[in-house]
């Protein structure tokens, strides 16, 4: 089970990225920075990481649910068995990104990823084996997973509650503790 964050007072603000949107303030308030066990929820999290790269983190949301119908619910076993016809059917659909080297890089981190959980127990289990220096960790995972530079590892450890991310002063969740 992952831990929660405690919820948004009503009258205190958001980081402004993610003021005004539903979906948005959404995912602020109970995704971003939430500790992740959940192997499906990891490989979803880091598959929308490699899509976002170059664009909007809102366009990728507002696209969330086609992503998950598209690459089946985000389940890496069946990812890592999608074929040049499941890349076919991928591109043409327009309610997701359609980006063929996106598209590739997910159905190969899908295959990495059941390597790195199987050889580890849990996905979670690979990521506290991690050195603990940001830098040293975002370059080990950029070598491991396609698409994945530094910074959207970055991006990605902040978004799995692997390092705490960067919140406006004026946010409710700057000063806030995330239970367990």
């Amino acid at each position: 089970m992952t831990a929660k964050t405690k919820p948004r007072p009503a009258a205190l603000p958001r980081c402004p990225w993610a003021e005004g949107d539903p979906i948005m303030e959404r995912y602020h308030d109970e995704e971003w920075g939430v500790p992740v066990s959940d192997n499906s929820a990891h490989f979803e999290r880091l598959s929308l990481e490699v899509f976002q790269a170059g664009l909007s983190w809102r366009v990728i949301l507002h696209k969330r649910e086609a992503f998950r119908e598209g690459f089946a619910q985000f389940s890496p076993q069946r990812v890592a068995d999608f074929t040049e016809r499941d890349i076919c059917h991928l591109l043409s659909n327009a309610a997701i990104v359609r980006h063929r080297g996106k598209i590739e890089a997910t159905i190969e981190n899908a295959r990495r990823f059941l390597v790195i959980s199987k050889a580890y127990g849990r996905f979670v289990l690979y990521l506290d084996s991690l050195p603990h220096d940001l830098e040293e960790m975002c370059r080990i995972f950029s070598k491991e997973f396609c698409f994945m530079g530094p910074k959207t590892a970055e991006s990605y450890f902040e978004c799995v509650g692997k390092i705490r991310p960067s919140h406006d002063q004026r946010c409710w969740k700057a000063n806030s503790r995330v239970e367990k």
